[in-house]
């Protein structure tokens, strides 16, 4: 489900991480409907309730000028989804279009290279509405997130006008004053009925950033900031009520069950809530739980939520609420021509950075794991990043990933598509009884994260606790690791401090800083003068 594109490369136009769910064009459940500020036109003649379309978006990751693939079709593009989004809101007056965070972080290069100031301008011209944060959004640290929102200066970058639009946030607050960073809320007129839009992020948002990147804010329990919101909006005569929650929730397929956190959430949520659009997980859901409608459309662009409200005027209650996903083919339609110039003049600014020839590769490189948590695309990181800082291991973190790596000549921009959150390396040291509690956290509540090894091979039994997975750890060299020696290891400053709750990292001894890594992946590929190769060879192994 990744890849980056350059725009004129048709050979690269489809990135090697293909999106595997399978779309319709209209996934289609009865239950609720949207509003825009500022939009007034709305009862259709001889018809008594008033008709709202919200046009949702999440996970955008400023993927401005990358294609990729579903069914066979190319998809996503900043210029396709504006033209989608124009299209359907011409449909109806009353139309808001939302988003549920992630716009920015793990952007393509032509929007991080330039601080993510292109993606905030695509956003602004599309015409968003509101949105909330996601935890991408903390990635450059809570000042820079808020001059991106709010506009102002940095040291790369002259003035930035920031958000058109209002961002909304319920449980992110200053850590000294416990007052919220955002508004927790925002209400909408349309026709002249109050809708009420609230704004959450995932709490769990301090573990999938760099501890810094959180410094002077703290995440409090979604549900509670929500249902906090509902009743002051309640307060004030609101009945229709808005989620933009960047919580994950997923269906395999429209009559499938959702599941993940958002179905949670709904459960315990007030029941004066009508819609909740998702977001985090890039997962398709359109479904209906505990009287409310949730939405995700996967992510990159390549699909939205076309949520479908009706409202009783004189209630100014949601009376029935449908939603569709609809998937931005190409052929569907022609794509914006002042966006498609504004995403070329991007590209033209960072030309020189990104069309740098680094290496070839011998053929796709994927970073999709097997069975057992390997992946060739993996490998390969995790060999650089040992091989550049001259240790016995290293981890690499499979979020950290982002792309695959396409047979042929390799360009920096890949690169940077690939390792997108510019870490620096860290050499650390850590016993051998650590290395075993650190593979044996890769299984989590709720979810299970595989680091990708370099200088080891292990193996694991799913059956036994998961404190207790991990079953032989040896040396490249067939040596058994010993719990009592110490050992050198490489991971990047993110794991260093414990993200993604690898926790036994920031109990590493002697703890040296690196280069970057995605320049440490570059300098790797330089040195080896033949076509890069890497495969799943069975450093990790899943046992019964």
């Amino acid at each position: 489900m990744k890849g980056a594109l350059n725009g004129n490369a048709i050979r690269k136009a489809v990135p090697a991480l293909i999106l595997t769910t399978v779309f319709s064009a209209a996934f289609v459940l009865d239950s609720g409907r949207p509003e825009t500020t500022g939009i007034s036109r709305i009862i259709e003649t001889g018809q008594s309730r008033i008709h709202v379309q919200l046009l949702g978006v999440n996970d955008f990751h400023g993927q401005l000028n990358v294609t990729r693939e579903v069914n066979g079709r190319p998809v996503g593009r900043a210029d396709y989804l504006a033209a989608y989004l124009k299209e359907r809101k011409a449909e109806n007056k009353n139309t808001l279009i939302v988003h549920a965070g992630d716009m920015v972080g793990a952007s393509a290069p032509v929007s991080s290279l330039l601080q993510e100031e292109p993606a905030i301008d695509v956003l602004n011209r599309i015409g968003f509405d509101i949105g909330t944060l996601g935890n991408h959004e903390f990635d450059r640290g809570v000042k820079e997130m808020l001059r991106l929102i709010r506009g102002g200066f940095n040291q790369k970058s002259e003035f930035f006008i920031g958000a058109g639009f209002p961002y909304l946030c319920a449980n992110v607050l200053n850590a000294k004053t416990n007052s919220p960073l955002f508004p927790p809320y925002k209400i909408m007129k349309v026709a002249g009925v109050p809708i009420g839009f609230i704004g959450v992020v995932t709490d769990d948002t301090p573990s999938m950033v760099d501890s810094n990147a959180v410094e002077g804010v703290k995440f409090i329990d979604e549900v509670t900031a929500i249902n906090q919101a509902v009743n002051e909006l309640k307060e004030q005569g609101v009945k229709a009520i808005i989620v933009l929650a960047h919580n994950e929730g997923k269906q395999s397929s429209r009559d499938d069950a959702a599941t993940g956190e958002i179905v949670d959430m709904a459960k315990r949520v007030d029941d004066e809530v009508d819609v909740m659009f998702a977001g985090h997980s890039h997962s398709y859901l359109n479904t209906e739980v505990d009287g409310k409608l949730l939405v995700q459309a996967e992510s990159y662009g390549t699909a939205f939520s076309d949520v479908d409200l009706e409202i009783d005027p004189e209630t100014k209650d949601i009376v029935r609420k449908k939603a569709e996903i609809v998937v931005t083919y190409h052929d569907g339609i022609k794509p914006a021509p002042e966006m498609k110039a504004l995403i070329e003049k991007y590209e033209t600014e960072v030309t020189s950075v990104v069309d740098e020839i680094v290496g070839t590769a011998a053929f796709d490189i994927a970073g999709n794991r097997n069975e057992n948590g390997e992946s060739a695309l993996g490998n390969l990181i995790a060999d650089s990043e040992r091989s550049m800082m001259n240790t016995d291991f290293a981890f690499m973190n499979p979020g950290g990933i982002r792309a695959d790596l396409q047979a042929g000549t390799v360009t920096h921009e890949e690169l940077l598509t690939i390792l997108p959150f510019h870490h620096h390396l860290v050499k650390m040291r850590l016993t051998g009884e650590q290395i075993r509690q650190v593979l044996n956290q890769q299984w989590q509540q709720g979810q299970v994260r595989m680091l990708q090894v370099s200088g080891l091979r292990y193996t694991w039994n799913d059956t036994k606790a998961s404190s207790d997975k991990v079953v032989d750890m040896f040396m490249d060299d067939g040596v058994r690791i010993q719990p009592e020696k110490t050992y050198t290891v490489t991971v990047t400053n993110y794991l260093s401090n414990g993200g993604d709750h690898f926790t036994v990292f920031q109990n590493g001894t002697n703890k040296e800083i690196g280069p970057i890594d995605v320049d440490s992946f570059k300098e790797y590929m330089k040195q080896d003068k033949k076509p890069i190769r890497s495969f799943i060879d069975g450093r990790v192994l899943k046992v019964h």
